[in-house]
């Protein structure tokens, strides 16, 4: 560095914006320029009035699901543009010397909601979210708070130091410095990145707290062999990989599992990759957010984040977007989760952490994992005990490697012994084009669960070429003129007919099944199918969110992945059902104990309950393939 150049602390005390990001371990990148606060994510601006490409990095608040058209608690945080007009890089090395050391204290430290109250909305989004069937997991947060007399940018810097010496294994550890407002954090994953045409997104879950002293491959063992926690994982892959169908024409590779090793936490995580030819501000716009950070489905989680949570969440669980010139005078995106961070606004430090409830949460433990998260930011800035760690980064040595405990044998043996139960689909390459289907299409109708893009995929490796409407925008024309239907998932109870959401699926699915057009219906569309049959609808005693079942479809065993907290139900033994000429005879696949309807077919339809698309369905694609090929049987089975 030379000496014409400002040092940080010079960037610091002029006032003017700035922002450090490493991420390669080896350089803090510098970024200084103007900053601009826009609207929507398309008015980001990428390009000088003159057409030349620029560099811009964007912190993207949630707020920003407005876009989506979903619901949210809109503090109007602003989308923050620095239009970056140098971006320098400086050794580890230099900016360690550079950055300083002394402790910022902290007054009237404590979470604004405490362990009880959290406790309590924990036991309510499960018996009254999860419970009612509108999502399988969902992300409530809480912040911790604390009054910082210190200059912010000051203190920014401090922690930003502290973080590179004493977090491990972040994607980014970064600082921003705008116009009254500073975040600092070191972000573990990696939401969306877009280079050369490849995006990238980076699912992780699971969360181990380390002991005193560290974590061994005898304590991570028993994480690893959690239920709780694997099934937490494959649960947000599910919902990335339909954010990837949404943006990518070959839907999305899984790679994995792998562990995200820091400081204070372990996760477990997948790797997402596929090919997209959008604007990368169209791709981020078609991945917020990710369901690490709220749930899914992702529509109604944000409703039910807006129900349990009593004040907006500001920029968690949004974005951090760096969009870069390429040669091509494209752009290159990189954009990590706001999450692990620390903002100081007016003096108060806020640090929003938040917990993945599911199923079989246990809500202590619940709250266990938030102190733990905050821990990990509060720990690594010095504002708490750090334990017995070894620093991530040594000054005299910043490159010093450590052991990993993914290198263990047994460790690595647990993690590849996951992909065991998953969908070969989503793990192995697609076939060229073609498929026994080929040249036809089908109409997939949303139910607000974007499964469907998933579906989407499979119906065209059978050769369909689909097209997915949302269940407000389907017309009856379109439901008339379509060779091929397909009725889609969705949230909430079927039996409900005053929700327009089921009342449409219900009028929808009726019409074709009327005019004996052939379709397929899944989940949610399942059970209204087998309402119309006469049969029983009920609540599951435990719902079946994110869970995978063996069940005989119609004669062939199939590793299924399901999603429901309602269940059709008939009397064990039952084979058929509306043989009074009421509605369409069909033939039932039930449990024989439970008597819990797995499927439905007849003359021009077929039904299932779980998600062949997901990734817990092994045997997805053949049962998908073999239920198309029932309703579209010229006289059914």
């Amino acid at each position: 560095m030379t000496g014409s150049l400002p040092t940080l602390t010079d960037l610091a005390a002029s006032g003017a914006p700035f922002a450090l990001i490493a991420r390669d371990g080896v350089t803090v990148e510098v970024l200084t320029g103007d900053v601009i606060d826009v609207d929507l994510l398309g008015d980001i601006p990428l390009h000088d009035p003159d057409g030349t490409a620029r560099e811009v990095l964007a912190l993207v608040p949630f707020r920003q699901v407005v876009e989506r058209g979903f619901v949210c608690h809109d503090d109007r945080a602003p989308l923050r543009c620095l239009q970056v007009s140098e971006h320098r890089a400086l050794p580890l090395a230099d900016a360690l010397l550079q950055l300083p050391t002394e402790r910022i204290p902290l007054e009237d430290a404590g979470f604004d909601i405490d362990d009880d109250e959290y406790a309590a909305i924990v036991r309510r989004v499960i018996a009254d979210e999860i419970g009612r069937g509108e999502g399988a997991n969902f992300v409530i947060r809480r912040d911790f708070t604390a009054r910082v007399d210190a200059d912010a940018a000051t203190a920014g810097l401090t922690w930003f130091r502290a973080l590179l010496q004493h977090e491990r294994g972040a994607y980014w550890t970064f600082l921003v410095v705008t116009d009254g407002h500073v975040a600092v954090g070191a972000s573990p994953e990696a939401h969306v990145s877009a280079r050369g045409g490849v995006v990238t997104m980076n699912p992780i879950s699971g969360t181990f707290r380390h002991p005193r002293g560290g974590a061994t491959p005898e304590t991570l063992t028993e994480f690893l062999s959690s239920t709780k926690e694997t099934e937490e994982l494959f649960m947000v892959v599910d919902e990335e990989l339909k954010m990837m169908s949404a943006v990518c024409s070959d839907g999305g590779r899984i790679t994995g599992p792998h562990l995200k090793e820091m400081s204070r936490l372990t996760h477990t995580e997948y790797m997402l990759r596929g090919t997209s030819t959008m604007d990368p501000r169209d791709i981020l716009r078609e991945t917020m957010f990710a369901p690490t950070v709220t749930g899914s489905p992702m529509q109604n989680a944000c409703t039910v984040i807006a129900r349990h949570e009593h004040a907006p969440r500001g920029y968690y669980s949004g974005v951090a977007a760096l969009f870069t010139p390429t040669p091509t005078g494209e752009h290159d995106l990189d954009a990590p989760i706001l999450i692990r961070t620390a903002y100081v606004v007016d003096g108060t430090l806020r640090v929003p952490v938040g917990a993945t409830l599911v199923r079989h949460s246990d809500p202590d433990g619940e709250v266990g994992e938030t102190h733990g998260k905050a821990a990990g930011v509060l720990g690594a800035i010095g504002a708490v005990e750090r334990d017995d760690l070894r620093p991530a980064v040594d000054e005299d040595a910043p490159t010093a490697s450590r052991e990993r405990l993914a290198d263990d044998p047994a460790i690595a043996a647990l993690l590849s012994s996951r992909n065991s139960r998953l969908a070969p689909f989503w793990l192995e390459p697609q076939a060229a084009e073609g498929g026994p289907y080929a040249g036809r299409e089908v109409l997939v109708v949303d139910a607000e669960d974007r499964f469907t893009t998933m579906l989407g995929h499979q119906l065209h490796h059978l050769g369909f070429t689909p097209r997915i409407r949302p269940w407000h925008e389907v017309t009856d024309a379109q439901l008339d003129e379509a060779g091929f239907v397909v009725f889609g998932p969705g949230p909430g109870d079927p039996r409900d007919g005053t929700n327009p959401r089921i009342a449409r699926m219900r009028s929808a699915l009726g019409r074709r099944a009327d005019a004996g057009l052939p379709f397929l219906a899944v989940c949610l569309s399942h059970q209204i199918l087998a309402h119309r049959l006469g049969i029983d609808l009920a609540p599951l005693a435990s719902p079946h969110q994110g869970l995978q079942k063996s069940v005989d479809v119609f004669g062939a065993l199939a590793s299924i992945g399901f999603y429901n907290t309602f269940t059709a139900r008939v009397t064990p033994g039952t084979e058929r059902v509306g043989d009074d000429g009421a509605a369409r005879a069909a033939q039932v696949a039930a449990d024989a104990v439970s008597g819990d309807v797995y499927a439905l077919r007849g003359a021009g339809f077929a039904s299932v309950q779980g998600h062949l698309e997901s990734i817990l369905s092994r045997d997805g694609l053949p049962t998908l393939e073999r239920l198309v090929g029932f309703a579209l049987a010229p006289t059914g089975r």
